[in-house]
């Protein structure tokens, strides 16, 4: 494959390069794919392409390769088409990982697909084998924005009344010595020894030794109250809320519970006209969004951590799935035959 700008103009130069790489798969993705597309949206493209021989035998094999329309700064309008190509073996790594794009990928329906080999066929048929416990990327994106804008509010308390303890006392002393006074709670506790064996205290995601010095923990906890404290009050009052953000992360949640309930995702998404609500900022974020964020992410996160899907997944199958894809594709012997799509 020839050397190629990530960003290419004009994006002719850019479908001419696609008609002339050896496409695995290529689909309509993001708000199409969905079901949230609005006249205002742009479209999206996301593939996978098979590397050539020089790429693969020089150990040059990029990750992928994007071509866009739109003009450097500006906002994507409905005409901008972007294009995001991912090379095989990038993408299997992507899904093996439990990657938010990969799966949306696995799961495009033939209504999103634009072109297709016999190689995405083969993928497709044993895609569960992609599926893990570690569908991490999904659900820290979602957790990320549950928490950004302070749902429940419990956090915000927590740190306070750590605050009132901390300021209660001598700045110069040790954490160890109002060790036995601090609050254990939800978003606050004892999180075992270092490996010196020094004993830790975690608040909200931040720990601190028992060496550490109150006076360092104040300014540190306190900055976090107040720009937490912040969000929390916009959000209250559905100001400086990121709507995008947070309909991606309801999104992402109700996909990884729909794949440890059914082992699939359905696009469109049926939830997608609540989902288009809350991306245009009509709904009250703490009555009618926050509930249903907070309630889908302790649903998601215990299914999760009760399912019977392996730890992680099938890597070797995968492996040997590349390379055998890469023999029969690009070194074919005399007689050979093309991948088992049975093997297990």
């Amino acid at each position: 494959m020839p050397e190629v700008e990530y960003k290419m103009s004009p994006f002719s130069r850019s479908v001419h390069m696609i008609k002339h790489t050896d496409i695995v798969v290529r689909m309509k993705f993001g708000s199409h794919l969905y079901g949230t597309a609005t006249p205002d949206s742009d479209l999206d493209y996301k593939g996978v392409f098979l590397p050539s021989k020089e790429d693969i035998l020089l150990g040059n094999i990029p990750k992928n390769y994007s071509f866009s329309t739109k003009v450097n700064g500006s906002k994507n309008n409905p005409d901008d088409i972007d294009v995001e190509l991912y090379s095989l073996h990038y993408f299997i790594k992507l899904a093996c990982e439990g990657q938010t794009v990969a799966l949306d990928m696995l799961h495009a329906p033939e209504t999103m697909i634009v072109e297709r080999s016999d190689i995405w066929a083969s993928i497709i048929s044993e895609k569960h084998r992609f599926y893990s416990k570690n569908l991490k990327s999904f659900i820290d994106y979602a957790r990320r924005q549950a928490s950004k804008y302070g749902i429940k509010g419990s956090r915000l308390n927590t740190v306070a009344r750590v605050l009132d303890l901390l300021k209660s006392e001598d700045p110069p002393n040790k954490l160890r010595v109002i060790w036995d006074k601090l609050p254990r709670m939800e978003h606050c506790y004892e999180a075992g020894r270092d490996p010196n064996g020094i004993r830790q205290y975690q608040i909200c995601g931040k720990m601190f030794q028992e060496t550490t010095a109150i006076g360092y923990m104040i300014p540190i906890l306190q900055k976090f109250y107040d720009e937490y404290g912040s969000r929390a009050r916009s959000a209250a009052q559905n100001r400086d809320i990121d709507w995008k953000a947070l309909s991606h992360a309801l999104r992402a949640a109700i996909q990884v519970k729909q794949i440890v309930t059914q082992n699939t995702i359905t696009f469109p998404l049926k939830e997608a006209p609540f989902l288009m609500k809350v991306k245009d900022g009509k709904l009250d974020y703490l009555s009618e969004v926050a509930p249903v964020l907070e309630s889908l992410m302790e649903e998601v996160e215990d299914l999760v951590s009760k399912s019977e899907l392996p730890e992680k997944a099938d890597v070797t199958y995968w492996n040997k799935f590349i390379c055998e894809t890469v023999e029969a594709k690009l070194f074919p012997q005399p007689g050979g035959s093309q991948p088992d799509d049975n093997q297990d």
